[in-house]
């Protein structure tokens, strides 16, 4: 995708590092704005996502103030989730590529074949099919500010680049037609993974173990931004991962096998969305296990999803003392 990374909504939200503190504030060109209860309206970021008064905070771009350089702040994650809901395998062409990859092993057919064979495949799931989700923990929500400790019991953990759903009015059992009505903005999360702990050696059948793989701290770097829903067409989104300034996820939204009003509605059929909770939208091709490459002390990995900013995320090695859990 050729789209240039950053921020691109006429404002956005905040949140950024005042000595001990952490505070909401209003993003507008390279400033930000401390709010208030009294300017937000609301006691805290979730009550204001609620029902969220967009053109209060319009007017303050204009008649707010004192603002401060973005540069002169630490950001944090922009969001304090109760909920984290996760889409697996929900970009078309990936998906494509794992059945494919599959497929191969035991069959005799040519390349060509057995990939329009898997594309009949997803093309009958969306028509058919349910999204697929699993759940993340709130305390792994971390921003770019904080570094990714790669925990010392496995070399092999991975990136995942992913759109999220910034839920606003909360809600149980939406439908589709009302489910973007649901959405208060978005913002970026990247998923790490550790991938030798997907499936456990010791129970087979028992299936995916995304607890252990997907929730160790600080394994969810989110932000930099909240982008408010009506500054963002979701449908041909830029989903661009470098790795050390190389190029390894590079997609569009408008791949993706279900839409968000499938996604939130089904993500709502179990259980409420509360306001600001988020809802991961799933990761395009091009993770460290397609490239043969995970991550490693000192990688930088930058993340941008068009017109919502750039997360930037650096890699430490965890001290090997701290032992196995």
């Amino acid at each position: 995708m050729t789209f240039t990374p950053g921020l691109t909504a006429p404002y956005a939200l905040a949140r950024f590092r005042d000595g001990e503190a952490v505070r909401l504030g209003l993003v507008a060109g390279e400033q930000i704005h401390a709010l208030g209860a009294e300017e937000l309206g609301a006691e805290s970021l979730n009550e204001f996502l609620a029902a969220p008064d967009w053109d209060r905070l319009e007017r303050l771009v204009d008649t707010g103030g004192p603002w401060r350089s973005l540069n002169e702040v630490s950001l944090t994650a922009p969001v304090e989730p109760q909920q984290i809901v996760q889409t697996g395998a929900n970009y078309r062409t990936h998906v494509i590529d794992l059945v494919a990859a599959s497929m191969r092993k035991d069959d005799s057919r040519s390349e060509t074949e057995i990939r329009e064979a898997a594309a009949r495949m997803m093309d009958e799931r969306t028509a058919t099919g349910e999204p697929y989700f699993f759940i993340g923990l709130p305390a792994c929500v971390v921003g770019d500010d904080v570094p990714l400790e790669l925990p010392a019991y496995s070399d092999q953990h991975d990136w995942e680049l992913e759109l999220t759903v910034v839920i606003g009015r909360g809600g149980f059992r939406i439908t589709r037609e009302d489910a973007m009505s649901h959405v208060a903005g978005y913002t970026i999360c990247n998923d790490i993974t550790t991938r030798d702990r997907v499936f456990r050696e010791d129970s087979k059948g028992l299936g995916a173990d995304w607890y252990r793989s997907k929730n160790a701290p600080g394994f969810l770097p989110t932000g930099p931004f909240l982008v408010p829903a009506h500054f963002v067409d979701t449908e041909d989104l830029g989903v661009v991962l470098n790795l050390n300034g190389s190029r390894m996820q590079d997609a569009s939204t408008s791949d993706l096998l279900f839409d968000l009003p499938a996604l939130i509605s089904a993500a709502s059929l179990n259980m409420p969305l509360n306001p600001g909770d988020l809802l991961l939208t799933g990761s395009p091709a091009g993770n460290g296990a397609h490239w043969g490459r995970l991550l490693r002390d000192g990688d930088v990995m930058e993340g941008s999803i068009e017109g919502l900013g750039t997360q930037t995320v650096r890699c430490i090695a965890e001290d090997a003392q701290k032992g196995t859990p």
